[in-house]
């Protein structure tokens, strides 16, 4: 068995001012892509919509997150997750401006 890669941990490295979201891609397979996300008060901007051709499932680790579908609004915690089918229209609508927000999201399919 190889050695493993050098441990890390998804809350460190946070930067102290983020203009922009921070997404940084940690892992890349065939059909698999894994991203750290810190947003820190950031939102989508108004009328933007995503709509990616991979399923997006998507974890909570700190902070707080509101997303926006087409006919719902979600509240995010720390440990909330979901699973956004691919198409499937969505938004961030806010996250707290108090505190880094860390998402972690694997993008599959």
């Amino acid at each position: 068995m190889k050695n493993p890669s050098s441990k890390q941990n998804l809350t460190d490295s946070l930067p102290d001012n983020l203009p922009h979201e921070l997404v940084e891609k940690l892992l890349e397979a065939s059909n698999v892509r894994v991203e750290r996300i810190v947003s820190h008060g950031h939102a989508s901007p108004l009328g933007f919509w995503y709509d990616q051709d991979q399923s997006e499932w998507v974890l909570l680790l700190r902070g707080a997150a509101r997303l926006g579908f087409e006919n719902q609004v979600v509240d995010m915690k720390p440990g909330d997750y979901l699973n956004i089918g691919a198409h499937c229209r969505h938004r961030v609508e806010w996250t707290t401006p108090i505190e880094p927000t860390i998402w972690l999201v694997i993008f599959h399919g």
